[in-house]
C-alpha cells in the first residue's frame, strides 16, 4: 500500500482554533456493513495487553472495555517506593489487564485498541535485537532484544487549544472523518464508516495520544491563518453564476487541503501487516518507510474487499522516533554490523555509535564503546 485510497471522502472548509486546523472529511455514500462503537476506561488506569510469549504492552489506554478492579488481590503499581502500617494504604496506579490488541467478542464483533494496535507494531520494531551476536553489543541487547521499548506521548487534552477546537467544532451531517493540524503539521487522520459513528466517537480524539512534535508545535506557534476562497463578484449576475463560483470555491478548498495530507496520503515505502479479517473487511495496522527527510505517520485501516477505506486513524511520528526506526530498520538489514551499517549511511563506526547513543539506543551497545566514543568526542 504506497497510497492511502481515499476514494468517497471529500474535504470540507476547515475549522480552526487557536494553533489547530480541523478539515471534515465528508462521505458521500456511508458504510452501513460496519459500525464502530466506544467502550472507555478510567482515564486514570494504566492497562497491560498481552501481545506474545513474555511480551506485554503497557499504556494508558482510554478507548476499550472497562476491566473490573476491586480490593480482591487486582495487582497495582506503586507510586514509588513506599513505607507503611501493617495493613496500612498505600498509593498506587490501578492496573488493568487486557487480552490481546484484537479480540473477537463475538461471531460479528471485534474489539481493538485504537492507535494503540499501531504503536504496538512501532515498538515491536525488530524487538529481537542483534540477529548475530557481534561484540559490540551488550549480553542484553543479544539475549533480551530491545526490551523494554518505551515511547512518550501526549494525550490530546494536553495540546494547547485542541480541547476549544473540538468543543466548537461544527460537525457536517455527511461527515465521516477529520484530519487534524496543529501548527499546520498534520497530527492525525480519523476516518469512521458512518456519520453516526463520527458524532458518537468525535469527543475520544481528546483521548488519544500525540507525538512530542505536535505538543511542541502546539506551545510554540502563533494561530494558524483561515485559509479564504473569494467570489468574482463581476462574475455572478445571476443564481446559476452563484452556484458556479461556490462549486469552484469547494474545488479550491479540497485541493488545497489534499495537497496539505499529501504527506500521509502518497507516502511510499509502507509495511502493511493484516491483522484480522472480518466478513469482507480486513483490519490492518502500517508503519512508514522511516524516511527522515518526510513526514511519518504510523496507523491502522479497516479496508473493504475493494481496497475502499472504512476506518483510519493515525498519528504522527516525532523526528527522534523516525531516526530511531530508521537506524533500527538499517541495522536490522545489515545484519546488525556496525561497519558495513556506518559505511550504508555514509559514516565511520564512531558516527554510528553517536548516532545510536543520541538516538537513545546506546543501551544496546557495550559501555566501553560508548565511553570511548564519547571521550573522544569531548577532545
Amino acid at each position: 500500500m504506497t497510497v492511502l485510497d481515499l476514494a468517497g471522502l471529500t474535504s470540507a472548509p476547515a475549522q480552526t482554533w487557536g494553533v489547530v486546523r480541523l478539515v471534515p472529511l465528508l462521505r458521500e455514500s456511508p458504510v452501513v456493513d460496519l459500525r464502530l462503537h466506544a467502550s472507555l476506561h478510567d482515564p486514570a488506569e494504566a492497562s497491560i495487553v498481552h501481545v506474545g510469549p513474555s511480551t506485554a504492552y503497557a499504556s494508558l489506554v482510554p478507548h476499550a472495555f472497562v476491566a473490573d478492579w476491586t480490593g480482591d488481590g487486582t495487582p497495582a503499581a506503586a507510586y514509588g517506593t513506599q513505607l507503611a502500617q501493617p495493613g496500612g494504604a498505600i498509593g498506587c496506579i490501578r492496573l488493568g489487564y487486557r487480552r490481546r490488541m484484537v479480540r473477537r467478542e463475538g461471531r460479528r464483533r471485534l474489539r481493538f485498541l485504537p492507535l494503540h494496535l499501531a504503536m504496538e507494531g512501532y515498538l515491536g520494531l525488530h524487538f529481537g535485537g542483534p540477529s548475530i551476536a557481534w561484540e559490540e553489543w551488550t549480553r542484553q541487547a543479544v539475549t533480551q532484544g530491545l526490551s523494554p521499548r518505551v515511547e512518550l506521548t501526549y494525550a490530546g487534552a494536553q495540546i494547547p487549544d485542541l480541547a476549544e477546537a473540538l468543543r466548537i467544532f461544527e460537525i457536517y451531517p455527511e461527515q465521516c472523518g477529520v484530519l487534524l493540524y496543529v501548527a499546520d503539521a498534520l497530527a492525525a487522520a480519523f476516518v469512521v464508516p458512518h456519520p453516526d459513528d463520527y458524532r458518537t466517537l468525535h469527543p475520544t480524539l481528546l483521548g488519544d495520544f500525540y507525538g512530542e512534535l505536535l505538543y511542541q508545535y502546539g506551545s510554540l506557534y502563533p494561530p494558524v491563518q483561515d485559509f479564504v476562497t473569494r467570489i468574482d463578484e463581476a462574475a455572478v449576475t445571476t443564481v446559476a453564476d452563484l452556484r458556479a463560483q461556490l462549486v469552484a470555491a469547494r474545488r479550491e478548498w479540497t485541493a488545497f487541503h489534499d495537497t496539505m495530507a499529501g504527506g500521509l496520503v502518497t507516502a511510499s515505502g509502507r509495511t502493511v501487516t493484516e491483522i484480522r479479517t472480518m466478513g469482507r473487511f480486513t483490519l490492518s495496522r502500517f508503519l512508514p518507510a522511516f524516511d527522515p527527510d518526510v513526514e511519518n505517520h504510523i496507523g491502522e485501516t479497516i479496508t473493504d474487499e475493494a481496497g475502499h477505506l472504512a476506518y483510519l486513524m493515525t498519528v504522527r511520528l516525532s523526528a527522534a522516533q523516525t531516526r530511531r526506526g530508521y537506524l533500527l530498520s538499517r541495522l536490522a538489514s545489515l545484519d546488525w554490523d556496525l561497519d558495513t551499517t556506518a559505511a550504508d549511511l555514509g559514516t565511520d563506526r564512531e558516527g554510528l555509535v553517536q548516532r545510536l547513543d543520541r538516538a537513545g539506543l546506546g543501551h544496546l551497545l557495550r559501555a566501553d564503546v560508548i565511553d570511548a566514543v564519547r571521550r573522544r568526542a569531548r577532545r
